[in-house]
C-alpha cells in the first residue's frame, strides 16, 4: 500500500528488514541489554481529557527505571460512557493538537518512550490511533486501527500499515485490539521482523469467566516468536467482562506477568513491569 507523502511517518521503517534503517540517535544493537517496558491498566474517566493527561502525568512520575510505557486503547477519552455513549467524534485532534503535543512534553519530562491513544482526525475521517513518543518528543510510531469493533461507528479503517520501529536496539510493532485477530494474516512479515509487539485494548468479553486473550496472546507470540505486552482498560464505568488483567507474554507462549482483576477502579493506575531481553540475549528465530 502506498503512503501519500503528508502521512509518511517521521521514523525509519525495519519493515521490510532489506529496508532497515535505525533510528536517528538510537544506540545500535547491543548497547542495551535489556529494554524495561510497562502496561499500564488504566481506568478511563469518559471525557476527562484534560484530568487524564494529569493523572498520567503523576504516574509516569511514580515510574522508576521504565524506558517504555504503554497505555490502554483510547484510555484519555474513555472508549464509551456509562449512559453507552459510543461516538468519539467530539474529542478528534489532529496530530498537531493539544493531546498530542502534551504526550510528547510528558515524554521528555519522565525521560522514556510513552506509546499512547488519541482519538485523530485527518480530513474529513477519524481514526483510532496509536502513537509512541521518544525521551526527546519526537513521534516515532504511528498507528491507526485497521479493524475497528462494531461499535466504533466514529472510526475509518486504518491505513497506515503495521511499521516497526526500533529502540534501544529491540524491533517494536503494535496493533489495536480488535486488529489481533487479523494482524498475522494481514502483517505477518511485520510481526516476524518485530520482537516486541505493543497491543492497547478494550477488551470485551461475552462472559465474566471467559478470556480468550489468554488463548490468543500465546499463540500470536509462539508463532512469531515475539514478546507481546497488552495495556487494558481498567475495571470502571460501564463495568463489562474483559476489563482488566493485563499481561505479558513471552516468545514461547508463556504468560510471563498477569495483572489481577480489582474489584473497584484503583486509585492509581496498577503497571505491569517486564524486561525485554537485548540482541544477546535473544534465542534464535
Amino acid at each position: 500500500m502506498k503512503i501519500p507523502p503528508e502521512l509518511t511517518p517521521p521514523y525509519a521503517l525495519v519493515h521490510p528488514p532489506a529496508h532497515y534503517a535505525r533510528v536517528p540517535g538510537v544506540e545500535p544493537r547491543g548497547a542495551h541489554p535489556a529494554l524495561s517496558v510497562a502496561a499500564l491498566e488504566w481506568s478511563p474517566e469518559f471525557g476527562a481529557i484534560g484530568r487524564s493527561l494529569e493523572r498520567l502525568d503523576a504516574r509516569l512520575g511514580a515510574l522508576a527505571g521504565v524506558d517504555l510505557a504503554l497505555l490502554p486503547e483510547l484510555c484519555l477519552t474513555g472508549y464509551v460512557s456509562p449512559a453507552l455513549r459510543w461516538d468519539l467524534t467530539a474529542f478528534a485532534e489532529d496530530l498537531a493538537g493539544p493531546t498530542s503535543t502534551r504526550l510528547a512534553q510528558l515524554a521528555v519530562k519522565h525521560r522514556l518512550h510513552l506509546a499512547a491513544p488519541l482519538v485523530e482526525r485527518c480530513g474529513k475521517r477519524v481514526f483510532n490511533t496509536l502513537l509512541l513518543f521518544g525521551p526527546d518528543g519526537r513521534r516515532l510510531g504511528h498507528w491507526r486501527k485497521r479493524h475497528p469493533w462494531l461499535p466504533e461507528r466514529w472510526a475509518s479503517p486504518g491505513d497506515l500499515g503495521t511499521p516497526v520501529v526500533e529502540l534501544q536496539g529491540v524491533k517494536v510493532t503494535a496493533c489495536v485490539c480488535y486488529d489481533v485477530h487479523f494482524i498475522s494474516r494481514e502483517a505477518g512479515e511485520a510481526l516476524d521482523t518485530a520482537e516486541l509487539l505493543l497491543f492497547p485494548s478494550c477488551w470485551v468479553e461475552p462472559e465474566p469467566d471467559e478470556d480468550l486473550r489468554a488463548e490468543l496472546l500465546p499463540a500470536l507470540a509462539r508463532r512469531h516468536h515475539l514478546w507481546v505486552l497488552n495495556a487494558n482498560w481498567g475495571v470502571s464505568l460501564p463495568r463489562v467482562p474483559g476489563q482488566g488483567r493485563s499481561m505479558a507474554v513471552a516468545p514461547d507462549g508463556a504468560i510471563e506477568r498477569r495483572l489481577t482483576l480489582a474489584r473497584d477502579p484503583p486509585t492509581e493506575a496498577p503497571a505491569l513491569v517486564v524486561q525485554i531481553p537485548g540482541a544477546g540475549a535473544r534465542l534464535p528465530r
